[in-house]
């Protein structure tokens, strides 16, 4: 480990072709869905072509749910597998020897070029097992087919399919619900989702430099979006924008309301002008309302109409500059001069009142109490 004197362990791949025995093998710290696609992708351009099918371990890094006749993989890698034309076959659980050639390969890995060596970095490992396969392992007599592994690579590599012009796109994927302006919201910014029906849930994935909205079920193809440069961006056409009211939008009109009549004037302005999709500016303002008095957040309601700006933003602004006038007038006024402790006022009764209080009190004789102590036998 760097700055340290121990060493840690990586994990170990190996991708080895059923009929020459050749092998990639690669050492990685950490394994994931897309590290999993993305080690399958290097071994094919190893090897410079891929192979029709593969067999491969239970990993979750490959398959989600192990089954004998159904087995779920995990969406990179099967786009991994689509997009180089292979197909994967999960070996069964707990049975290895259904994939007896690379199970090999990793134990001669280990036993043959590993065993007893350290090395300073990843990246000198690496190397290592590229030259060692390339001057050692590929020129060897293989000890069941009693052949060369190269040559017997140089048959296979004609038929190995020819690559992709271009590299696998990465992905991540999740699941988003329709909202009620037709948007879904990724990464703080909004983006249409028709066809999809308000309220039903669709699958997104999340590439580079743009996002494609899936259904769910079919994994069929909806829509696709350039990702959004800005936080808060919509990406909506404007013949796609709804104008009728929902539930939530009385319920922030109604809101809007009782903040005052500059507050709904504008409220209803936004939705005119932009429709659901400006729902967003109204929750801001009814937002502001629960933190600042109300009479502020209507009185920069009322002039964000009159500038004719009619932003969020620039109600919260003009909000928290009214809240620090207020708060500055109120730290400018002179303190209150407290007067000395006066002796007589109005709502002060005169002593002696008190005093004729107190001596009827001792003139007055109660009457005694008898001793009720029980003295039966």
């Amino acid at each position: 480990m760097p700055g340290t004197n121990r060493y840690r362990r990586p994990r170990l791949f190996v991708m080895t072709l059923r009929y020459s025995r050749r092998s990639f093998r690669r050492v990685v710290w950490n394994s994931s869905q897309q590290v999993w696609a993305q080690l399958h992708e290097q071994a094919w351009r190893y090897f410079g072509g891929s192979c029709r099918y593969v067999v491969l371990d239970n990993l979750k890094e490959g398959v989600i749910k192990p089954d004998l006749y159904e087995p779920e993989l995990n969406p990179v890698y099967a786009a991994a597998l689509e997009h180089y034309g292979v197909l994967a076959y999960p070996a069964r659980v707990r049975d290895p020897d259904r994939k007896g050639s690379v199970e090999n390969a990793i134990g001669h890995t280990q036993h043959t070029a590993l065993k007893g060596r350290r090395f300073e970095s990843i990246e000198a490992q690496n190397e290592f097992l590229e030259h060692w396969e390339t001057k050692w392992a590929a020129p060897r007599i293989h000890g069941n087919t009693r052949r060369q592994v190269q040559a017997m690579f140089e048959e296979e590599r004609p038929h190995l399919q020819a690559l992709p012009l271009t590299s696998m796109q990465y992905f991540t994927e999740q699941q988003r619900t329709v909202c009620d302006d037709t948007c879904i919201r990724v990464e703080h910014s909004s983006y249409a989702a028709r066809p999809a029906r308000i309220g039903t849930k669709v699958l997104v994935r999340i590439f580079e430099r743009h996002l494609e909205i899936r259904d769910p079920t079919t994994k069929a193809l909806l829509r696709t979006h350039m990702k959004a440069e800005r936080p808060g961006t919509v990406v909506l056409p404007e013949d796609e924008r709804l104008f009728n009211p929902s539930r939530e939008t009385r319920l922030l009109l109604r809101r809007a309301r009782a903040i005052g009549p500059a507050a709904q004037r504008l409220s209803e302005l936004l939705f005119s002008v932009e429709g659901r999709v400006g729902q967003r500016k109204l929750w801001g303002i009814v937002g502001l309302a629960e933190r600042l008095p109300r009479r502020f957040v209507d009185t920069a309601c009322e002039r964000a109409l009159d500038e004719g700006i009619h932003s969020f933003k620039h109600v919260k602004l003009i909000t928290e500059h009214l809240v620090a006038q207020a708060l500055a007038s109120l730290d400018a006024q002179p303190p209150e001069v407290v007067d000395r402790l006066v002796q007589q006022h109005a709502l002060i009764r005169p002593t002696q009142d008190y005093a004729d209080v107190f001596e009827r009190a001792t003139q007055t004789q109660l009457p005694l109490i008898p001793d009720t102590q029980d003295t039966s036998a």
